[in-house]
């Protein structure tokens, strides 16, 4: 029998190295399960019995393969608290963290590294507003308010430990140790409208931009910058429009433009722009191509015979998804518990935001009415001058509590127009020899506007759902209606101002006593519609209004191009079914690309041939949109960036297609000439060829040398990135939180809306956070989609599960009849007292 010698013995080098390895390889084993158990811990229970103190009676919540939560009780309490539980298991963080963000209280989590949000958040006072908000709601809500918050502490005081409430409390853990959540309030809650109304800003940019503008060029032309709504290219939402008197009539306004003046003041209005761009951008960035679409078709115009409904709001992207999908039924539908309700809800805040119920489905969009004014104030250290008069300046004091790091103290300086924001920045005071720059904006006044939720969620008719809309103050949306009876409408509600004097366009001089509000224009003076001839309305940032209304809503819309395509769709489709309107969300054609693309293929230049026979549709595996957004942002980036400060230059949405629409029959405007070249003047034609030139060079050296390989969605992606430590710097964390990128089609000012700034890159910076479509004929068989999913703990399934069917433009059942919900349930926890 053959014999095996035995192995001769490794040397002790080779055996040390091996039994590193081993170490090393059970240390990686160790950090791994550590790692899958700290994020697993905080995945919340979705079946069984879990006690929730102050029920009535129990409330069942079953959950399908998405993580979608119906919540089954017998009274509006009982709903609202389990609301606030459920809220809690999935997205308490998120939660959290909004409060620390609308209460000015971010460094108290992150250091110094968010002061400068902090301080511009209690400047507003935002959290301040909210606590006298609450006070002013009606006894009903004030009861959900209240039983939400006991729903949240219930869940808290069930998880003790912060590391089994959410990774991110694990991840916090490294750098300030000790932290444990306070109790929810009702003004948590509803603080957070008025960061939803801080994201759907109106004009406030604009204001900036042409007073920023004007500190380099004269009036005339800025006023190039800023064109007219053109209403006869452009659709309005009403077509009419009736109110009671002409008491109001928009003026001139006096801005200092072009002048030495403007100039004296530029620095104070670059405070300004400081300040708006210390806000995270989870608040959005204030871009006026920012928007949203939604559309309501008669059954006249259906296959069904029934009303259809679709709304997609563009804000900015969040990771998780600033929506949360829910349903709220009562057992039995009665005065105690009028809650049927399906849709999206904000976590944080009880009740639904946009959705339906059993009789009636409604959507939003932004209305964009000019509800913030900047004025300009003539200061010392105490006092303000008006009308002649000096006045005391209005103070207060703000403790900013920083980790690892001693407390900071703000004083906030206030006139009769609001808090001086241009005195947040460090040397703000200092600046603009004397002058300030104050805010006045509705957000700041409080208001009852969360009575509009618990409304809105139980009208069961038009009548109803005006009276909700009314209610419905800040920030002010544009409302479309659907029911099962066959109606369909139009409602704009808000509280918009009435000026003395001035148009709201530009920073006006607050020592005149000129610009005052005089009041807020009345509801029932709102532009509406109900039943409309045409079949449908088409609501999409666009004017709400033609230039007959009386009264003044902004001078800043949206500039149409949106709401036109898809007045253009719905108008040639004969009968309208779930799918068609599904189909108009993810439209991606680039309604100002007709426009220039002959020019562009007149002065030809590398591969301008590819643009030849393009049918302008951005798809993501287009080669020709690569080519033309390329071009298009080398082009007003060429065209303003030389005279133009950092706060007026172009993001390259739809006011710019106007801008340059008119331009291009002015081949020699100054536009087109380069400031930077004085001994040369450039023309159109010259600026046309550099953008085509340059676009060609950036993109061969990004996507390869052959044209016909590039792809738009290689440039136009979207990372989902985590409000918190998404951006933290370190690669393993951001690894943990974030997610994609995803390759997007669509683009800015398109119906797909899938934002970009030129001064940026190609990124999407904002989103159809969200897509819906309500089918009145059975709301059952009703689709939607949320952006990421319904789970804010990183790595469960529910986290990003309908992020990429988002991004291919599908969309999943939105189920409501207690027997679909049922049958659909994968997980069943039941709520007891």
């Amino acid at each position: 029998m053959a014999r095996f010698a035995p192995l001769a013995p490794l040397p002790r080098p080779v055996r040390w190295a091996v039994r590193t390895l081993v170490v090393l390889l059970v240390l990686v084993l160790l950090l791994t399960l550590w790692v899958v158990w700290t994020v697993r811990r905080s995945f919340p229970d979705l079946d069984g019995e879990a006690k929730l103190p102050g029920l009535r009676a129990e409330v069942t919540v079953h959950r399908d393969k998405w993580g979608i939560p119906h919540l089954y009780g017998d009274s509006g309490e009982d709903l609202m608290r389990a609301q606030g539980y459920v809220h809690a298991q999935d997205r308490f963080w998120e939660m959290d963290f909004r409060r620390h963000v609308t209460s000015g209280r971010l460094s108290e989590l992150f250091g110094e590294t968010t002061l400068d949000t902090d301080k511009v958040v209690r400047t507003m006072g935002w959290r301040r507003v909210a606590e006298q908000e609450v006070p002013l709601l009606s006894p009903r809500t004030r009861r959900y308010l209240d039983a939400y918050a006991q729903g949240v502490n219930a869940w808290l005081k069930e998880h003790g430990n912060t590391s089994t409430q959410s990774l991110e409390y694990a991840v916090l853990g490294f750098q300030r140790s000790g932290y444990t959540p306070e109790p929810w309030t009702p003004a948590d809650s509803v603080a957070w409208l008025k960061a939803m109304a801080w994201d759907l800003r109106s004009n406030m940019e604009d204001e900036l931009g042409r007073a920023l503008a004007a500190t380099k060029v004269d009036k005339a032309r800025v006023d190039q910058l800023y064109p007219a709504y053109d209403f006869d290219r452009f659709p309005s939402i009403v077509t009419g429009g009736k109110v009671k008197d002409d008491a109001f009539q928009p003026e001139g306004d006096a801005a200092p433009a072009g002048s030495a003046r403007s100039r004296a003041i530029a620095p104070i209005l670059e405070n300004v722009t400081r300040a708006i761009r210390a806000m995270p951008p989870m608040m959005g960035n204030g871009a006026p191509g920012i928007g949203s679409n939604s559309w309501v078709v008669a059954g006249s115009r259906t296959t069904t015979g029934k009303p259809l409904l679709a709304n997609d709001p563009h804000l900015a992207p969040h990771m998780p998804s600033i929506w949360y999908q829910a349903g709220l039924h009562c057992t039995r539908v009665s005065e105690e518990c009028p809650f049927d309700v399906t849709g999206f809800t904000f976590s944080g805040v009880p009740g639904v935001v946009i959705g339906h119920n059993a009789r009636i489905a409604w959507g939003f969009t932004n209305l964009g009415p000019d509800v913030s004014d900047l004025y300009l104030e003539k200061v010392t250290d105490r006092t303000y001058e008006y009308k002649g008069a000096q006045e005391p300046l209005q103070t207060r004091v703000e403790e900013i509590k920083v980790a690892g790091s001693d407390p900071v103290r703000l004083t906030v300086r206030s006139t009769r127009h609001g808090p001086l924001i241009s005195d947040v920045m460090d040397d703000a005071k200092t600046a603009g020899q004397g002058m300030a720059v104050a805010m006045s904006w509705v957000a700041l006044e409080p208001r009852p506007t969360a009575d509009a939720i618990v409304a809105m969620n139980a009208a069961q008719n038009w009548e109803q759902f005006r009276a909700a809309a009314k209610l419905f103050e800040v920030p002010a949306q544009n409302l479309v209606y659907a029911d099962v009876d066959g109606n369909i409408g139009y409602q704009a509600p808000g509280r918009i101002p009435v000026r003395a004097k001035g148009d709201g366009t530009w920073p006006v001089p607050g020592w005149t006593g000129e610009y005052e509000w005089t009041g807020y224009l009345d509801f029932d003076e709102l532009p509406t519609v109900y039943n409309p001839k045409a079949g449908y309305i088409v609501t999409a940032n666009n004017a709400a209004v033609g230039p007959q209304y009386q009264h003044l809503l902004t001078k800043d819309w949206s500039y149409g191009y949106r709401a036109d395509r898809i007045d253009e769709l719905v108008a040639s489709t004969a009968k309208m079914d779930a799918g068609a309107m599904s189909r108009i969300q993810m439209d991606s054609r680039n309604g100002f690309a007709p426009t220039l693309v002959p020019h562009l293929l007149r002065v030809g230049g590398p591969d301008v041939e590819l643009l030849r026979g393009w049918n302008f549709d951005q798809a993501r595996d287009s080669a020709p949109a690569a080519y033309f957004n390329a071009i298009w942002r080398h082009l007003v980036i060429g065209a303003f960036n030389d005279e133009l400060p950092e706060g007026a230059r172009p993001d390259g949405g739809d006011r710019w297609f106007e801008v340059v629409r008119g331009l291009l029959d002015r081949p020699d405007d100054p536009w087109w000439d380069d400031a930077g070249t004085p001994s040369a003047k450039e023309t159109r034609d010259d600026v046309l060829r550099q953008a085509v030139k340059a676009a060609h060079t950036e993109l061969t050296g990004r996507l390869g040398d052959d044209p016909r390989a590039w792809r738009w969605g290689d440039l136009h992606t979207l990372q989902l990135t985590n409000d918190t430590f998404g951006t933290s710097g370190i690669a393993p964390i951001e690894w943990l939180f974030n997610r994609g990128p995803l390759k997007l089609s669509g683009g800015a000012s398109i119906v797909n809306a899938t934002g970009w700034d030129a001064q940026e890159g190609y990124e999407v910076t904002w989103v159809p956070s969200m897509r819906m479509v309500a089918d009145l004929a059975d709301l059952d068989r009703s689709r939607w989609i949320n952006l990421t999913g319904a789970s804010g703990h990183a790595f469960h399934d529910n986290y990003a599960d309908q992020s990429r069917l988002w991004a291919d433009g599908e969309t999943i059942p939105m189920r409501s009849r207690t027997d679909s919900v049922r049958g659909a349930a994968e997980h069943t926890l039941t709520l007891t007292p």
